[in-house]
């Protein structure tokens, strides 16, 4: 055999060795349909996206979109609890099949993973101690003022954006940290959206919002960038609750007002 016959032939080899090794790669959606169970990272401490109730069960605005879309794929909903920081690596490794949290698709987190389009949107805000003396959020850009927000959020990313010379200090374990952190005076503002301190706020009359807005976000869930099956499933779900009208039930029971809160606090 010449020399370029057999170099050709080992080249075809190889070829169709990997193409029938990606022929059986298995798709999350595929693996999904398989076991009967569709797996979702939550964060820890979210309320009103993911949280504990009264009633030690797990509920929130993210967790019954999500059980909703398993409900009507007729598959088993497994919801995995992780602190902030762990969601991106639990989805990366494959511990689950996608995160259900109220992420901003972020050009960094866009490096690693897959958004979906907005499921709904965030409005940013400060708060602090009602005696704390600041009426709006500019004040706290000086550097004797210790801002905190949730670790690795995008809360952090815009306190260095437009609190440039603030104290930013950084929370494991969601705002419910940041919270804690500015009644105990370990701060004294904190950073997050306007739906989830307002729930807060019913049980903790201390902490005041400040006047204005910091920033507006779209807020997404997010797969793996090989799961593009699953990724197009959940836009289309997103589309066709939006249409008959629970998705916006869902926004305004849970995001939009205080609803829920004499239902699970």
């Amino acid at each position: 055999m010449k020399l370029t016959s057999l170099i050709t032939t080992t080249v075809s080899a190889a070829v169709l060795a990997l193409a029938s090794t990606a022929s059986w790669a298995e798709t999350t959606m595929e693996k999904i349909v398989r076991t009967g169970e569709m797996t979702i990272a939550v964060q820890t401490q979210g309320p009103p996206v993911s949280f504990v109730n009264k009633d030690g069960v797990r509920t929130g605005f993210a967790i019954e979109l999500a059980q909703m879309m398993a409900d009507d794929m007729e598959v088993t909903l497994i919801i995995q609890d992780y602190d902030w920081k762990g969601l991106i690596p639990a989805l990366s490794s494959g511990k689950a099949d996608f995160i259900a949290a109220d992420m901003t698709p972020t050009a960094k987190r866009h490096m690693q993973i897959i958004f979906t389009e907005p499921v709904f949107f965030s409005e940013t805000i400060a708060f602090s101690l009602k005696d704390s003396g600041y009426t709006t959020w500019q004040e706290l850009n000086s550097a004797d003022v210790s801002v905190g927000a949730t670790q690795a959020s995008s809360w952090a990313e815009t306190a260095r954006k437009v609190l440039p010379d603030a104290d930013l200090k950084e929370f494991a374990g969601g705002t419910a940290q940041v919270v804690q952190a500015v009644v105990s005076g370990r701060a004294k503002a904190g950073l997050s959206d306007k739906a989830t301190i307002a729930g807060f706020m019913s049980s903790i009359e201390e902490i005041k919002v400040l006047d204005g807005l910091l920033a507006q976000e779209p807020l997404g869930f997010a797969t793996r960038p090989d799961s593009m099956h699953l990724l197009l499933a959940i836009n289309n779900y997103m589309r066709l609750i939006r249409a008959d009208g629970r998705l916006d039930q869902k926004l305004e029971y849970w995001w939009n007002s205080t609803a829920w809160e004499a239902d699970h606090k």
